[in-house]
């Protein structure tokens, strides 16, 4: 599918334009809203309080009882990058705080679903009844798990990052940035970051306490390669307080003081950890701590990263990576089967209904989210990809565009047709649910109409924003290098793409279906490498096309010790 370039308007404000900055970088920086180079500054003095994040005190409180009276606490956690990073930091606070009864618990997603819920409290009772339940990256909906909890006499901490549905579960202490109420001035914090603000606010209890007097007091800076992780991993807005966050924790990585589990992910993924960016950390480590998730058990990529020595956490890596193989060999088959589902439709005209839905019976339960990715990037609609769940029910993962709140469209359709979501949760780009297998053709039709509702003044044709032409003297490598740790970049402050013609000097596949490029800029001079992954087959390589409409990133090149100045298309036409 075409997609619309489609540049944005930036002016930098006299300030930006006047602090040193390489006048490009300037423009990028203004197109992203950066008025001032103070917002720039990314130190960590400059993160939100955590006094300011609702609740935190009084989490803060309970777990330094809990430390005072060496309570058995048990962390629940998610089955995603997000949920596994939370869980691996709070068990590694916790236990330098002084914690000697702490473990953990994720639910299968294949046996239990997600959250807490009662099954998982009568499971936690059977492996040892704990005092304290906290929730990380999760539990903001599970009413009837808490309850089950209070039943058996063990308090619960809710800390989440999930919108909160109309009711709110009966917790003793509630987290949550996105709860009604909480003043907090980033909306957007991943649950590994309310999870280490919980841990900020813990410490600044326990000094109040003099707790440190008799004990080391840790240095929670060594967490922020776990939050950095967590919060590219799980695609949430990055707004200057995420930024500081991932900065921190990048900062920490690149000079190779991250955890094992970290470093020997990104050995594995062939990263170096000089060029370390937050784009390694969202498509080669969070895919591989991921696919243990999607496809077995996420214990797995939290032991690996709670390893402390390098051989072990080596060892748990090369599994995760196998996985992560396997995962996409899975997805890969699923994606032709939904394609071939896709075939009787117009994808190129008009006719294309304004959101899909898709289901296999044989589709793997675990990798119907990215498969939903796929092709909601492929066709640009909201797309639901289900596959069989428990008896008598369809697990569907969705995924939206831009402009449409994909968990605020299921409400609607649970609000129409009661009955027809047996439940749901998510949030403006992803959400999750679960319908009976017979109403799959009905919840299609009301999916549909919803969408139809709110799409009115949705741009349903991709687009990609671009930063403008370059001109001839700015395709450097030395700029590309500045350009490339100038972020960190990630959703809602994307990395720099700019566009422009050029004449195709030479063309050929590689690696059966990436094209490589060398190139010259529309009017001549300097000549230039270019690679554009996955094109389709069907169109390139093509010998009789001179010209292509491109949009790029500048990047450099490494290969067996050499740097060269590289372009990364992410969308071309043919002209």
């Amino acid at each position: 599918m075409n997609k619309l370039i489609r540049r944005r308007q930036s002016t930098p404000s006299g300030a930006l334009a006047d602090s040193g900055l390489h006048p490009l970088l300037a423009r990028v920086y203004s197109g992203r809203g950066i008025g001032a180079p103070d917002e720039l500054e990314l130190g960590l003095a400059h993160l939100i309080s955590p006094e300011k994040l609702s609740n935190a005190d009084g989490a803060a409180r309970m777990l330094a009882d809990a430390l005072a009276e060496q309570k058995h606490i048990l962390v629940v956690g998610d089955y995603d990058a997000d949920g596994a990073t939370s869980t691996a930091l709070a068990l590694s606070a916790l236990r330098d705080f002084g914690a000697e009864r702490v473990s953990y618990l994720v639910p299968n997603r294949f046996e239990y679903g997600y959250g807490l819920t009662r099954e998982i409290v009568e499971l936690a009772i059977s492996r040892g009844k704990p005092d304290l339940i906290i929730t990380v990256d999760n539990g903001i909906s599970s009413i009837d798990g808490v309850a089950a909890a209070a039943e058996q006499g063990i308090a619960t901490l809710i800390t989440d990052h999930h919108l909160a549905g109309r009711e709110i579960p009966a917790a003793d202490v509630i987290v949550n940035p996105n709860q009604p109420g909480c003043q907090f001035p980033s909306k957007n914090l991943a649950g590994v970051g309310v999870i280490f603000y919980i841990m900020l606010a813990l410490r600044a209890e326990l000094r109040s306490r003099n707790w440190f007097e008799s004990r080391e007091e840790p240095n929670l800076g060594r967490l922020t390669d776990l939050v950095a992780l967590g919060t590219v991993a799980d695609v949430v807005p990055l707004d200057r307080n995420n930024r500081i966050l991932v900065a921190a924790g990048l900062q920490r990585i690149r000079a190779g003081h991250a955890r094992p589990g970290i470093l020997a992910l990104l050995e594995v993924a062939s990263r170096p950890l000089h060029a370390v960016v937050a784009a390694d950390l969202g498509f080669a480590v969070g895919p591989r701590i991921n696919a243990a998730g999607r496809l077995d058990d996420i214990s797995l990529g939290i032991e690996c990263l709670m390893q402390e020595d390098q051989a072990g956490a080596r060892s748990l890596a090369a599994e995760l990576h196998q996985k992560n193989q396997d995962r996409r060999q899975i997805e890969q088959g699923m994606q032709e089967q939904a394609l071939k589902l896709l075939d009787g439709l117009p994808l190129e005209t008009e006719g294309l209904p304004v959101a899909m839905t898709l289901y296999r019976s044989d589709w793997h339960q675990g990798v119907i989210g990215i498969l939903a990715s796929r092709i909601k990037d492929r066709l640009h609609r909201p797309t639901i990809a289900f596959a069989d769940g428990d008896q008598g029910e369809i697990k569907g993962s969705a995924r939206s565009i831009s402009g449409i709140h994909i968990r605020d469209i299921l409400d609607a359709v649970a609000t129409r047709h009661p009955g027809m979501i047996l439940k749901f949760g998510g949030h403006a780009m992803a959400a999750g649910l679960s319908i009976p297998r017979d109403a799959y053709e009905d919840f299609s039709r009301a999916f549909v109409a919803e969408v139809e509702r709110h799409a009115e003044d949705v741009h349903l044709q991709a687009v990609v924003e671009s930063d403008g032409e370059l001109a001839p003297g700015e395709f450097q490598l030395e700029l590309a290098s500045e350009l490339r740790f100038a972020g960190p970049w990630g959703q809602h402050f994307p990395e720099p793409v700019f566009d422009g013609r050029f004449d195709i000097v030479h063309q050929r596949l590689v690696g059966e279906k990436h094209l490589k490029l060398v190139l010259s800029p529309e009017g001549g001079g300097q000549v230039i490498d270019a690679i554009a992954f996955n094109v389709d087959l069907a169109v390139w390589p093509d010998e009789t096309v001179r010209q292509v409409e491109l949009a790029y990133r500048l990047d450099v090149n490494e290969f067996r010790g050499n740097r060269s100045l590289q372009l990364m298309v992410e969308h071309l036409n043919p002209l």
